[in-house]
């Protein structure tokens, strides 16, 4: 006997669409690697794919009311990201600066290779203390924190209280921060803590 879906996509998307947190929270994390995986293959950039990805699963929470008109959803997953992909080379493209940051990124004088792979592995770190996290408390942390969202403009996405979203935001610094201490102790941490502060 065929092993049986362990989620009805249709209907956890009816429950979102209704506001249900913990339907969307299934949704994400049934989507969120294989978006991931096809961001990063897209940007070459880890941290650029994980942007982006939140950008995606954002304007799926914000636009949950038309969810009942998807009929293939990781299609629609897929065109969102690749048009916020295209979106974002093009904003590169406009801006001379973002253009530079971003070819630095890729391509690093040789001189500088040492400093950048310091700040490379200080970035995974946090990045891995960060996925350790429950899906909404990554999304609100993410949302905050690299999104640079107040405190009521997640909220409001989110349809969260003001509170909510800020002990939530609390709840996960304390757990990337316990994540760290354990998992590197010595400089290694602290450096990574430094961009908690």
């Amino acid at each position: 006997m065929p092993e049986q879906p362990k989620y009805n996509e249709r209907e956890l998307l009816r429950r979102i669409a209704d506001g249900d947190q913990d339907a969307f929270a299934r949704i994400f994390e049934a989507h969120r690697q294989r978006l991931f995986n096809y961001l990063a293959g897209i940007t070459k950039s880890s941290e650029v794919a994980e942007d982006i990805l939140v950008d995606v699963f954002m304007k799926l929470w914000v636009g949950r009311e038309m969810l009942v008109q998807i009929e293939n959803l990781e299609g629609f997953l897929h065109k969102v990201a690749y048009n916020k992909a295209m979106d974002f080379f093009k904003t590169t493209a406009r801006h001379a600066r973002l253009q530079q940051v971003y070819a630095q990124r890729i391509d690093q004088p040789e001189q500088n290779l040492e400093d950048w792979l310091i700040d490379e592995e200080t970035r995974r770190i946090l990045r891995e203390a960060v996925n350790q996290l429950p899906p909404q408390r990554k999304l609100i942390y993410t949302l905050s924190r690299e999104q640079g969202l107040t405190y009521d403009e997640i909220a409001k996405a989110l349809n969260l209280s003001r509170n909510t979203v800020k002990g939530t935001i609390m709840a996960a610094t304390r757990s990337i921060s316990e994540y760290l201490q354990k998992k590197y102790p010595g400089n290694a941490a602290l450096s990574v803590l430094f961009f908690l502060a």
